[in-house]
């Protein structure tokens, strides 16, 4: 092959790392049809709510478990409401060989427990230093060079990903935008649409906004949709959004 050719060729692709952000929907029972069921329930009201969303497949609740999982069951019902299962993790070896029959590739492993580790913090300025932060009186300010900064309205369908970073959006979230940060997420405006905070698995993530009307609210995996109810104290208003465990806490600001 001549010099010229075996330049183009090498040029012709690339192979890089990539890290995506998954919905994660942690299974936490062997019966595929009471899932299924629960599924149905939860989506009742917005069938079509994903939008060929990739689907991780969590199974660290079950790796005890003795009976076996129906996985092409289990992966036609997340298809019946458009979600696309890609792949597995937290299972025993029975569990993930029956979930690879089916074509779901294991996934790297995470404990929800060890948050991201911070950076290391920088000195504090001077007190009347023009790089310090502004103070807020409705919300506290992101602050440190790691974070995105949107300024334009999201629409539907429009997605923004802050890898590595915090997310601040200083205008709308449309419902059926989506915006999704490995650390915390700020939205200036009415937040209407998803919101996927830690989405690598930071435990210690929050979501903050000045007008909360979301569509979907998540931090580290764990998620709540609009089938339940925003309490009024919260809805329509300032508020943050923090993980506990394995529950989710909406609180006033």
């Amino acid at each position: 092959m001549s010099d010229d050719l075996a330049g183009h060729a090498r040029s012709s692709l690339d192979l890089k790392s990539a890290q995506l952000p998954l919905v994660a929907v942690v299974i936490k029972s062997t019966d595929v049809q009471l899932l299924a069921a629960q599924l149905a329930a939860r989506l009742a009201d917005e069938p079509e709510f994903f939008d060929n969303d990739p689907v991780l497949i969590d199974l660290s609740a079950l790796h005890d478990a003795d009976q076996a999982i129906d996985f092409a069951t289990l992966v036609a019902e997340l298809r019946r409401y458009r979600t696309r299962p890609v792949a597995v993790r937290g299972g025993n070896p029975q569990q993930m060989q029956a979930a690879h029959e089916q074509g779901l590739i294991a996934a790297p492993e995470w404990t929800r427990a060890h948050p991201t580790p911070e950076p290391a913090p920088e000195p504090e300025p001077e007190p009347e230093s023009p790089q310090s932060c502004p103070a807020a009186a409705a919300m506290p300010p992101p602050c440190g060079p790691r974070t995105m900064v949107v300024d334009k309205p999201l629409r539907s369908g429009q997605q923004v990903y802050a890898r590595d970073a915090d997310l601040v959006v200083l205008a709308m979230v449309s419902f059926g935008a989506e915006v999704i940060a490995d650390g915390n997420i700020h939205v200036y405006a009415p937040l209407r649409g998803r919101a996927i905070a830690g989405a690598r698995g930071d435990t210690s993530a929050r979501i903050f906004t000045t007008c909360l009307e979301a569509q979907l609210l998540s931090i580290a995996g764990i998620y709540r949709t609009t089938d339940t109810e925003l309490p009024g104290s919260v809805l329509g208003k300032s508020a943050q959004v923090r993980l506990e465990g394995e529950k989710l806490f909406v609180e006033p600001i």
